[in-house]
């Protein structure tokens, strides 16, 4: 085959290309686009060209051998309306260095004194659960790891704060459903309600990290969090010079934000499985009663607690928080046999990888085996990469697995949860894969 062939895929409709079918149902489009043209797919969205790639070598290849090769594409660029110029959306020898001026605070170290905080929080949480009242996890989720994150990171306590920020953190990201439209930047400049919503939700959100920000202004000591560390900060490798106050904004607002909706959304999915299938949150509760046997858990105990990590990794298998990444090609590109144009957009949907049977047989089953340590081995790196990888990984990647853990072990000690009767949960692909309508699940104690 020649490099120069052009990769397969939809015709789509003049002008909008596949953006109606994409916006209509994105799981599916994605799923059925690599089902019906391979690991090498081609569609348009307006003047745009995309390429969806299902081969884990070649999403490697574009994460990590030839990363320098590639920038954040379209949906970044959207995301930079509500985080800023921050970790996840900054480009190049700007993001190296704000990179490295985060990166003390995720150190390994670091990550571990944060423990504590994370298993206090959850103490709290599951004290407020009353048996056979109904909650929806997936608030309850965020609540909670907002809270952590607030701490943790900033040491604020915002927990009162968490149903305001929820809701003007979902009011900017249902505008990303409007990435998949030609006329996406029109529609961004006329006073319409949506528009109008967005505004005052950005407000909302930049009030909390500004509030944050001066408090820390006005009382500079240092409290060993990452605030500490952002305004103390000083490029040693570079230029030598510390953040902006709007770099310390944008910084704050991405780790702020990223940094519990994540972790929230593969927590519900995740309290949603186990419901559904006994035998497996059965398994879950006696690793928990063994290692713990009825104290609180501590970050020593998360090695310790392997079928409850396997159960989490399955779960962001199923449910993958972060269900697709994209990057824009600075140059012309050779993948799998053709050759894509400069400015091409190469699409990399987790949603999609992570349930292809070539790695996963019956790959919409639950079962957290699949992560038995030789099952791992088996299976090519790329076929499983919840966090992004290369350069760019997720800078809280140990962050989230730790949090994700301990709380499920706090939590599952006490508590199972058993979805209301009728409620059948759909992922809803934003920004992050959020449960549409929430997750209402009943509370019971542990048999």
């Amino acid at each position: 085959m020649s490099v120069a062939a052009r990769a397969a895929g939809p015709r789509g409709l003049p002008l909008f290309g596949s953006a109606l079918d994409l916006r209509r149902d994105p799981l599916g489009f994605f799923t059925n686009l690599a089902r019906e043209y391979g690991d090498v797919a081609r569609f348009g969205l307006g003047n745009e060209t995309f390429y969806l790639f299902n081969d884990p070598e070649l999403i490697k290849d574009v994460l990590v051998t030839h990363a320098r090769n590639f920038t954040k594409s379209r949906g970044l660029e959207f995301a930079k309306r509500v985080l800023g110029n921050g970790l996840l959306t900054s480009e190049g020898e700007f993001h190296q260095r704000q990179r490295r001026l985060a990166q003390p605070a995720f150190h390994r170290q670091r990550i571990a004194g944060y423990g504590d905080v994370m298993v206090r929080f959850a103490q709290r949480a599951r004290e407020r659960y009353r048996s056979g009242s109904t909650l929806d996890i997936a608030q309850e989720m965020t609540r909670l790891t907002l809270a952590i994150v607030g701490k943790t990171l900033f040491d604020a306590d915002v927990e009162q704060e968490a149903g305001e920020i929820g809701a003007a953190l979902t009011e900017m990201m249902q505008l990303f459903r409007r990435i998949t439209s030609p006329l996406a930047g029109l529609l961004d400049r006329l006073p319409l309600p949506s528009n109008r919503r967005s505004r005052r939700a950005r407000e909302r959100l930049d009030a909390t990290i500004y509030r944050i920000i001066a408090e820390r202004r006005r009382n500079p000591a240092d409290r060993g969090d990452l605030l500490s560390m952002l305004l103390a900060a000083h490029d040693e490798e570079g230029d030598g010079g510390s953040m902006t106050d709007l770099q310390v904004h944008d910084e704050a607002m991405t780790l702020f934000l990223a940094g519990h909706e994540t972790t929230a959304n593969a927590l519900a999915w995740t309290w949603y499985l186990l419901s559904q299938d006994r035998s497996v949150e059965e398994r879950f509760h006696a690793e928990i009663d063994r290692v713990l046997g009825g104290r609180p858990p501590t970050v020593d105990d998360v090695p310790a607690l392997v079928y409850t990590e396997k159960v989490l990794a399955e779960s962001m298998r199923l449910y993958p928080p972060a269900w697709t990444l994209g990057r824009r090609a600075i140059a012309d590109y050779e993948a799998g046999g053709y050759l894509l144009p400069a400015r091409g957009i190469i699409i990399m949907s987790q949603w999609v990888t992570h349930h292809d049977a070539r790695y996963f047989p019956d790959p919409y089953r639950f079962d957290p085996e699949r992560f038995e340590p030789a099952a791992r081995a088996a299976r090519p790196k790329f076929s499983y990469f919840p966090f992004g990888g290369g350069p760019r990984v997720c800078i809280g990647e140990s962050f989230a697995w730790m949090e994700g853990i301990l709380v499920l072990a706090t939590i599952g000690q006490s508590w199972q949860f058993h979805l209301e009767p009728g409620f059948r949960p759909v992922p809803q692909p934003l920004i992050t894969l959020r449960p549409r309508g929430g997750m209402p699940m009943r509370v019971e104690p542990r048999r």
